[in-house]
């Protein structure tokens, strides 16, 4: 795989000029964006947006000219980018959740730092393609295969760090605690590379692992059947502490639900509301299956709910509450977990679409709240709480989105939000920006170039 170390996002970036025909941002004193023309954009030499400038005229001498309607970068706040080598292979028969899980397994036991280095280099810049500028890496192969720790014991994470840098995009290394089978069993043969023993090792090696400019350091607990409830208190302690982001797999399945309620009497919500899980700066992961006691502690909490809506009906989870949720307070975000598709128009829309099918109504999400639960609201639950808007100070990570092409021509620029939220694929995303750095240019990405050739050769050498 040939990629460009030149690219690597660390290395900064110089003061530039950039300029959209049409951009999605809010002028100052305005309440809330508009698609507005003409618009440059003025990056300083720290990648944030010095000046935005609407009805500028023609693009000034010196400027990129972008294609389209400009867009704050998407943030997926939730993958597990190995997951991607099971896209076409998973789709074969019919089976279940469990099922989907062993075959999971399998490619997680070929992993090792340079395969997993190449593979995930491929897999964010397929994101990048897609206009996602962050992804939240809910990381959880920690060890070799048997559970003995490499050399440098975060050397998995790294590689992953390694690879947002090399594909241009930011990364909150979300460092997932899992230590059991299932609710103190212990780990099968499989999940031994994932577990670190106690929680408090856990903590112990998360604290080793370093930010830098494009990477942060967050917390998961893989689930409540995952992680013993006497260990919950230390992984949500460990990221009060650093006031890190916290993520979490909840009530995902039915199943998970009904053997929690066997075995302490609760669900797995109202588990991590005793253990102080839950908060605005924890993450709940699917919410599928809750109770309306479930629902109040969430919302009381106002904890982030990040919907997969691609990988939720791939797996046959179902439909979870999240316009209920919202209502309540609780923010959005989104996130493409197994990778069924990497589209985060697609999980967007999948919001609105979903409530449709299952209430025969419409209107339940503007396309502008599902664009903001894309970026902003995506961005935040990552701990970026300065990207995911196109505004004076904020990170200069953008996308655009090309409204002449066969799949979003025919309106006006004024609907270019609703288009791109409701018609709009990766296929449409010409430009994208990271912190000034241009990653994406018509279409090709900068430093993986031939992408689907890359993902092609990571994924076979897994197989072999």
């Amino acid at each position: 795989m040939q990629v460009s170390e030149g690219a690597a996002l660390s290395e900064g970036a110089a003061a530039a000029v950039f300029w959209a025909p049409h951009a999605w941002l809010r002028r100052e004193g305005a309440s809330m964006p508009a698609v507005e023309e003409d618009v440059r954009i003025d990056v300083d030499a720290t990648g944030r947006i010095s000046a935005l400038t609407p009805d500028s005229g023609p693009a000034p001498a010196g400027a990129t000219v972008l294609t389209g309607l400009a867009l704050p970068g998407h943030a997926n706040a939730h993958s597990h980018a190995f997951h991607r080598a099971l896209r076409g292979a998973v789709q074969v028969g019919s089976g279940t959740f469990w099922t989907w899980r062993d075959t999971m397994y399998r490619a997680a036991d070929a992993l090792d730092p340079d395969n997993y280095l190449a593979l995930a280099t491929a897999v964010y810049a397929e994101m990048a393609l897609a206009g996602i500028t962050a992804v939240g890496e809910f990381h959880y192969v920690h060890h070799q295969p048997g559970g003995a720790p490499y050399a440098d014991p975060n050397a998995m994470g790294e590689a992953l760090i390694e690879a947002a840098s090399r594909a241009g995009i930011r990364i909150t290394l979300l460092d997932a605690c899992y230590l059991s089978s299932g609710f103190g069993e212990p780990p099968n043969h499989h999940q031994e590379r994932f577990s670190d023993g106690t929680a408090e090792a856990w903590a112990n090696r998360v604290s080793l692992l370093k930010e830098r400019d494009h990477a942060k350091i967050g917390a998961a607990i893989h689930s409540v059947r995952a992680v013993p409830a006497t260990e919950l208190g230390t992984v949500a302690a460990w990221a009060k502490e650093r006031r890190a982001p916290l993520h979490v797999h909840l009530s995902e399945q039915v199943a998970e639900n009904e053997a929690c309620l066997a075995r302490f009497g609760m669900t797995p919500t109202q588990l991590l509301a005793r253990h102080g899980v839950l908060g605005p700066r924890t993450s709940a992961v699917h919410a599928t299956h809750l109770t309306a006691d479930d629902q109040w502690l969430l919302t009381d909490t106002s904890t982030v709910i990040c919907m997969c809506p691609t990988t939720e009906r791939d797996l046959a989870d179902g439909i979870g509450p999240a316009r209920q949720l919202a209502n309540g307070g609780c923010p959005i975000s989104l996130g493409s977990d197994s990778h069924a598709v990497i589209d985060l128009f697609e999980e967007a829309r999948a919001l609105e679409l979903n409530e449709r099918l299952a209430t025969q109504q419409r209107g339940h999400w503007t396309a502008q709240a599902l664009l903001r639960a894309a970026t902003e609201d995506g961005h935040a639950s990552l701990g970026w709480a300065d990207a995911g808007r196109l505004e004076r100070g904020a990170l200069a990570d953008f996308c655009t989105v090309a409204l002449d092409a066969p799949r979003t021509a025919g309106q006006p620029p004024e609907l270019g939000v609703e288009t791109a939220v409701f018609a709009a694929s990766p296929s449409e995303v010409r430009d994208v920006v990271v912190g000034g750095r241009v990653v994406v240019r018509d279409g090709v990405h900068v430093s993986v170039p031939e992408t689907g050739r890359a993902l092609n050769e990571a994924i076979s050498a897994l197989r072999q």
